[in-house]
């Protein structure tokens, strides 16, 4: 079964490698973290509040009344098709943590439809959890992996998946590292970094200043920007909150 949480588009990718392309999204629900560290305080449906990240209407379960079910690729595809513009953009796959669906095999018919038709497949995936990589096919994904720090308040343990990282950078070298850093963290992250960094095959990381309104991103941009010139990331802005704050849909 595919818990999705929203579709929504054209619009356009606003961080990572493929900043500003214009993208249609498939957010999937449920995630394996909570990541309460970030702060982003919200009301469940039923009244309980909590924190965690800007997407938390995909993450947490408590949301489940609110996605669509698909029992089949189909019906999603149908979907995703109402909203794709004359031109060839960019497809997005996020969440939540779309790779706890990895194994459905849905999940895989989806992605490969796309492919076939030569669309541009991202995923969005915290990276945590081990794949198979065992399609032709799969090296024509670009994985886009916001890999968790200790300031998402999960346990080492849980947020880091070296041989997974590895394995997917192995198999697309195009895909990247990017990490979300405020100036309360930034010292702790660059030794967090760097050691992850460490661990695996070269490719490209990007920093990201935390924040899920303009002013939250304005605030930490600048020492994300130092760091990244200081150390020889690249930076990324999140145009998307920039422009819309954390309005869902856009």
């Amino acid at each position: 079964m595919l818990e999705v949480n929203e579709i929504f588009g054209p619009t356009i990718q606003g961080e990572g490698k493929l900043v500003g392309n214009p993208s249609v999204f498939v957010r999937f629900g449920n995630c394996n973290m909570s990541c309460e560290g970030f702060g982003v305080e919200y009301e469940t449906p039923s009244g309980i509040k909590k924190f965690s990240c800007d997407s938390y209407y995909a993450s947490d379960s408590a949301f489940k009344e609110q996605w669509s079910r698909y029992e089949s690729s189909k019906p999603l595809i149908e979907e995703v098709n109402k909203l794709l513009p004359s031109y060839r953009c960019d497809i997005v796959i996020t969440g939540g943590e779309p790779l706890l669906y990895w194994k459905d095999i849905e999940f895989q018919k989806f992605m490969h439809y796309y492919i076939n038709l030569g669309y541009k497949i991202t995923i969005e995936t915290n990276a945590s959890i081990s794949i198979d990589l065992n399609q032709p096919w799969h090296k024509e994904i670009l994985f886009s992996m916001s890999v968790k720090l200790s300031n998402s308040a999960e346990s080492l343990s849980k947020r880091i998946n070296i041989t997974n990282i590895s394995n997917i950078i192995d198999l697309n070298k195009e895909s990247y590292l990017k990490f979300v850093v405020s100036n309360e963290c930034i010292n702790n992250a660059l030794i967090e970094i760097e050691d992850i960094k460490s661990q695996i095959p070269h490719c490209d990381t990007y920093l990201m200043p935390m924040g899920d309104t303009a002013s939250d991103i304005d605030k930490n941009s600048l020492s994300v920007i130092e760091l990244c010139i200081k150390k020889g990331f690249k930076y990324s802005d999140r145009l998307h909150i920039r422009v819309w704050d954390n309005k869902r849909g856009v």
